[in-house]
């Protein structure tokens, strides 16, 4: 199903709601405007498989921009809305991007942003004018309501933040078929946890993210009603979960913490009767934290692995993760294999790099050959990893023990350290540098930068602040380091690869994962 058949069915029932404002727009609403604004793409000469970006905070404009692409066949890609301009123009000019749509609430980036990106040649902004940019509400008036002729299924090309280097866009193999003949895994991951036309669906996280987005959309095309909270709040989420009567909602772990954390009060005094379903995914949860959720909401919290690659899917359930604690679940998209270094297979118990298998691979990395080299087995083309490291046992139940690469996970946000490194570098006073992660009862995880000065000079409390202060000027605020500490000369192999485990082991101690 799609926007275009609950249009006809249920014209007038919410398909978006804000929560806090209570703007709501209509599934009749919502068909018609991604009708005119898929046709306003083609009139202007986009056709299926052209890219288009959406540089967008959580509002609900947000959604019709995407089934726009998703109804004449183009590849959209969500942009981070945190980013500076020129991160964002990296995305913008490497996804081939022919259109761009902001929004006033990012005028000042979306502004400068402009001019960075020259192959972009359509480009609004919604909720009124932004330099460089038309206005989305009049450019809409007196296009045509009419769906186009022809509705091929689009595509989402998101952005997969890496263990090094920039991000990589992700794109999987785009079935022929119809909007009208379903969204395959997102309506897949929409039936595996209840979800149908009497789903109302809290989305408390940015949803230019994969997991947020891919189930906004599921729950619209299922009929159902998002929604989508401007920023996450724990108070206002579950004021959000009682006023609206949410049946399922989804979260990363750092939310969970947050939301433990509130008074006892407050964390008592809403009706959470209808909600029957709580999913989290993107980073992992502590144990502790998992098993206080449980006993707040009782059984319905469910947890999936996965990534915005879609090369494969675990999932489980309350009981099944009451019985197996830790476990992220057994595959339900692809066949798991765990391999050594050298691609052996492994028994059971035994730690190794997680594979998923499928009858073919299932993506590759947007001009990045070598990147999509480095995900395949090395005998199996068709066995694809992500980087994560862990085992199953013998009933077939997945743990993850760490990751291959030391990627940062913060608060569900995938931060890859090179690109803090490659800033840091820059400073007049910086002979070396490494970015690690290390332990934050909240974020699951901080970043720390370990410095190496140039000969002669000191490290002070007064240049830390120098360094961070370094970094914000040139990143997004999340990616930038919160502490710096000092080292006289960091551990580089002779091959000039810098060895991290000892780094990180130093603040890690005896904690062998983030799990524990």
């Amino acid at each position: 199903m799609y926007p275009g058949h609950w249009a006809q069915v249920t014209p007038d029932k919410p398909a978006v709601v804000m929560a806090g404002t209570d703007d709501v727009v209509t599934f009749a609403e919502l068909d018609e405007r991604s009708t005119r604004l898929a046709r306003l793409w083609h009139d202007a000469g986009l056709r299926p498989g052209d890219g288009v970006a959406l540089f967008m905070e959580n509002q609900a404009r947000f959604l019709e921009v995407v089934w726009a692409a998703m109804r004449s066949g183009l590849r959209i890609s969500p942009v981070n809305r945190y980013l500076t301009a020129p991160e964002a123009a990296y995305i913008v000019n490497d996804c081939d991007a022919r259109a761009i749509v902001t929004s006033t609430a990012l005028a000042a980036v979306a502004a400068e942003l402009a001019d960075q990106i020259p192959g972009c040649k359509l480009r609004l902004s919604v909720d009124g004018l932004v330099d460089g940019y038309d206005s989305y509400e009049d450019a809409l008036v007196g296009v045509s309501a009419d769906p186009l002729d022809d509705e091929p299924l689009g595509q989402l090309m998101l952005y997969s933040s890496g263990t090094t280097g920039r991000p990589k866009g992700v794109v999987r193999p785009q079935p022929a078929r119809k909007v009208n003949e379903g969204l395959g895994a997102v309506s897949g991951l929409g039936a595996m946890f209840g979800m149908n036309a009497d789903t109302v669906y809290l989305s408390p996280a940015p949803i230019y993210h994969a997991a947020p987005l891919g189930f906004c959309m599921g729950a619209t095309g299922l009929g159902g009603t998002v929604v989508l909270m401007a920023h996450f709040d724990p108070l206002d989420a579950l004021a959000a979960l009682e006023r609206h009567r949410c049946t399922h909602s989804q979260w990363v772990p750092t939310m969970f913490s947050r939301l433990l954390k509130l008074p006892e009060e407050d964390r008592t005094r809403f009706d959470l009767s209808a909600h029957r379903v709580a999913i989290h995914a993107a980073a992992p949860c502590p144990r502790p934290v998992k098993e206080a959720m449980f006993e707040w909401w009782g059984p319905i919290i469910h947890e999936y692995y996965g990534g915005s690659e879609l090369n494969g899917l675990t999932v489980v359930g309350p009981q099944d993760w009451l019985a197996h604690p830790g476990t992220v679940g057994r595959a339900v998209l692809g066949t798991l294999h765990i391999c050594d270094e050298d691609g052996n297979e492994l028994a059971a118990g035994e730690p190794g790099l997680v594979y998923f298998e499928q009858e073919v691979a299932p993506f590759h990395y947007h001009k990045d050959e070598e990147q999509t080299r480095s995900s395949r087995h090395p005998a199996h083309a068709n066995w694809t990893a992500l980087g994560d490291v862990g085992f199953v046992d013998e009933d077939g139940f997945l743990f993850l023990t760490d990751r291959a690469t030391f990627m940062i996970i913060s608060g569900g946000v995938n931060i890859y350290p090179r690109e803090i490194e490659d800033v840091l570098v820059m400073h007049p006073l910086v002979d070396d540098v490494a970015v690690i992660g290390v332990p934050n009862p909240d974020m699951g995880e901080e970043v720390k930068a370990l410095v190496q000065l140039v000969q002669g000079v000191d490290g002070t409390p007064e240049l830390a602040d120098e360094l961070i202060a370094f970094a914000r000027e040139r990143l997004t605020h999340y990616k930038c380091p919160k502490s710096v500490d000092f080292d006289p000369a960091l551990p580089r192999l002779p091959t000039g690869k810098l060895y991290k485990r000892v780094l990180r082991d130093r603040y890690w101690g005896e904690r062998s994962n983030r799990l524990t």
